[in-house]
């Protein structure tokens, strides 16, 4: 049997996820999750579970004709028991609350946001489909969002973490021992991903066969599925054949033979293993910036439209769906280039404006008369 792709197991843990939290749910949940199925990933169903749940627990602890009922008997008309004071008392609880998982959580502007978001899209399913007369959750304001600055690093602050990266400077001695055995997977890793501007999701999910050094390209697979093809300069480059010596090398686990990026277990590196990898560096040259791959993956298109000025280009490169979100990503840079090219265009050839003089007093100018 042919070994399942990166993005087939995930699908399938995806799908195993979404089951088990469909569980915790109404069933007649079941027919949103369907309905909305063609057009949204796994990842954002799941994410919809989570923040459906949350909703269901406020509702059995606030509302006292819902406290004694058991989930499984909730119905779509529990939908039209709900006003718009009961959302806004939501929200309210959204701040601070406990879960059947833990305790003390707290959402703050986005979050709060993301959640009233995907009960829109729960009532407005039912609401367009005529199940329910009413829809509270269409006159609920959500928070105003105080934006917050990109966090990405700078030309020396990149160069100084590919230096530490090769050199393993200022690292714990339990972190050398380490770095001695991945040195040159990490160096080639995060090449990749400032030269990039790949997803770690696309990058953990890179295979071996997906590397093209003829063309200095690699196939990655982008949400949602789509597969593109990606473009690497020369440092990605040599940093990738520098780690395939050493890959070729390692006999892989089984159901792994084919990923690009190992563990010390001899399995295809998780999400979760680079995001520490990349933080443990990032904080030795950056240690007031919380750097993730995603700043990473920041750095590369800040990069990228400061040499080329084309926000499209980014956001293609990027794999934005709309350019618009690359707009407020690099909104200041933006501003920057407008600001650069103020006296770009000459109104009048050789000329030089004369500017009134704010010394000359009225009377200066009435004697001169």
């Amino acid at each position: 049997m042919a070994e399942l792709s990166y993005h087939e197991k995930q699908d399938i843990a995806n799908t195993k996820k979404l089951r088990e939290l469909l569980r915790t749910l109404p069933p007649f949940c079941a027919e949103f999750f369907r309905g909305i199925e063609p057009r949204t990933s796994a990842r954002t169903r799941i994410a919809y579970a989570y923040d459906l749940r949350i909703f269901f627990e406020f509702l059995q602890e606030s509302n006292p004709k819902l406290a004694g009922m058991d989930r499984k008997d909730f119905t779509v008309e529990v939908l039209e028991q709900i006003n718009v004071f009961d959302l806004e008392d939501y929200m309210q609880y959204l701040k601070c609350h406990s879960t059947e998982q833990r305790t003390d959580m707290v959402n703050h502007e986005r979050g709060i946001m993301r959640k009233i978001a995907s009960l829109r899209s729960f009532y407005n399913y039912y609401y367009r489909r005529e199940r329910i007369s009413v829809n509270p959750a269409a006159k609920i304001e959500t928070p105003k969002i105080h934006e917050k600055g990109i966090v990405r690093l700078e030309v020396d602050e990149m160069a100084e973490l590919l230096d530490l990266v090769e050199i393993g400077e200022n690292l714990t001695k339990k972190q050398r021992d380490f770095h001695k055995k991945t040195k040159v997977r990490d160096l080639a890793l995060l090449t990749l991903m400032l030269g990039t501007g790949i997803r770690v999701s696309e990058c953990v999910g890179l295979n071996l066969s997906d590397i093209d050094f003829k063309n200095s390209s690699m196939k990655i697979h982008r949400k949602g599925g789509k597969e593109v093809i990606l473009y690497f300069g020369d440092e990605v480059e040599e940093a990738l054949r520098a780690y395939l010596v050493e890959r070729n090398e390692i006999k892989a686990e089984a159901g792994h033979e084919s990923a690009l990026f190992l563990s010390l277990q001899k399995k295809r590196l998780t999400v979760r293993s680079v995001e520490n990898l990349v933080k443990k560096y990032a904080k030795l040259v950056t240690p007031l910036k919380p750097i993730t791959p995603h700043k990473l993956r920041s750095t590369y298109g800040t990069n990228l439209y400061r040499e080329t000025g084309d926000i499209y280009l980014v956001a293609d490169v990027l794999g934005h769906n709309d350019v618009n979100t690359t707009k407020k990503h690099y909104a200041a840079l933006e501003d920057d280039r407008r600001r650069s090219v103020r006296n770009q265009v000459t109104l009048r050839e050789n000329a030089s404006p004369s500017l009134p003089n704010p010394n000359l007093s009225k009377n200066n100018l009435e004697a001169k008369e």
